[in-house]
């Protein structure tokens, strides 16, 4: 289950997205987070994903750490990757004291001496102090604050700029999946020759691409849809030809994963995972129900007849536009109409 993400340090093939987990997603939800974490763990499923941004999300995986010490006398087997993603409104002045000051908070929320990932992201590339912001986050790195350097929703001309600077980024989180593809026409490259590794979200775009929505009825206007992930993932939907083209595809996925006995989850995780430079995949983990999925879609291959078939419905989409999330970055588009740019200001320090 395990791979070297960068020298000296591994990472699951398949890593427990914890956003689900936040104050907001889960405000409605029975939950024993910690006793979760732990069958996780006790499932080889180590490393787990979290932003400074998830409200309450860092604060449970450090009090899942301190559980852990009390009941085994030794530190925790886990790898948590957590972010940095610096207000929208407040680019422009963002300077050395304030990324410390987020890296600070999230080692004291996550009871640890060191990070282990940190990803950053910026919204806004007319503001240009990203670099300078990337390069303090390298800073605290050689001061022993932080492990890696990762990036998160970089598209490859920004990201570039990062590693000519000298920013020793190990890993871009981006989305990709059988909808949305936009990592192979630059990244991937860039991934290759700067030798980097993909983290990969949105492989089951928000359950779209499960069992769940399989021959069902368009369900209408994405911004009619219960909560934000539908609206985001039904947009994607909307960007490739809508329900009948995206229904069409399901269908092929769904015999494929009738032939190796798995589920269309399954089928649409392992295609990312198959795909040149990812290294992991990060799936939604509200509860422990979809550990026993997760170890499937690890134990099986898809083989060359799975990919050409795939590829064939696939050549019936069309493509979400531009690079690396940039229909998102477009603040006239209905993409970025549904994000909240503002988190950091609004968490307890």
């Amino acid at each position: 289950m395990m791979y070297e993400l960068t020298d000296g340090y591994e990472a699951c093939r398949i890593i427990n997205g914890y956003w689900q987990l936040s104050a907001k997603h889960n405000e409605n939800q029975t939950s024993t987070p910690v006793e979760d974490t732990a069958e996780f763990v006790d499932a080889g499923l180590t490393t787990f994903d979290c932003a400074d941004h998830y409200t309450g999300v860092e604060e449970l995986l450090g009090e899942f750490r301190n559980w852990y010490r009390r009941e085994h006398g030794t530190d925790l087997p886990v790898q948590i990757h957590t972010k940095i993603v610096p207000d929208r409104n407040r680019l422009e002045s963002v300077s050395r004291a304030y990324i410390e000051g987020i890296v600070d908070r999230s080692r004291r929320r996550l009871c640890v001496d060191a990070l282990d990932l940190v990803q950053f992201h910026w919204w806004d590339y007319s503001v240009k102090n990203y670099v300078d912001a990337a390069r303090h986050l390298a800073d605290l790195r050689d001061e022993g604050k932080i492990r890696h350097i990762g990036v998160t929703n970089f598209d490859a001309p920004r990201l570039e700029a990062l590693l000519d600077a000298g920013v020793p980024v190990v890993s871009n989180q981006v989305q990709y999946s059988l909808l949305d593809t936009r990592p192979e026409r630059e990244m991937v490259d860039l991934c290759e020759r700067r030798d980097m590794k993909l983290l990969c979200y949105g492989t089951l775009a928000g359950g779209f691409l499960t069992s769940k929505f399989a021959g069902e009825p368009d369900p209408g206007e994405a911004t009619d849809l219960e909560n934000r992930s539908l609206t985001k993932y039904k947009l994607i939907i909307e960007e490739v030809g809508g329900w009948e083209a995206y229904q069409n595809l399901l269908g092929t996925v769904s015999d494929i994963a009738d032939k190796h006995g798995v589920s269309i989850a399954n089928v649409a995780t392992r295609y990312v995972l198959e795909k040149p430079r990812v290294g992991s995949a990060i799936v939604g983990a509200r509860n422990t129900r979809h550990i026993e999925s997760n170890q499937r879609t690890l134990a099986f291959e898809l083989d060359d007849e799975d990919h050409r078939t795939i590829e064939v419905a696939r050549a019936h989409l069309a493509e979400v536009p531009g690079g690396v999330y940039s229909v998102e970055r477009d603040q006239d588009s209905r993409h970025a109409k549904i994000m909240n740019y503002n988190l950091n200001q609004k968490q307890d320090n």
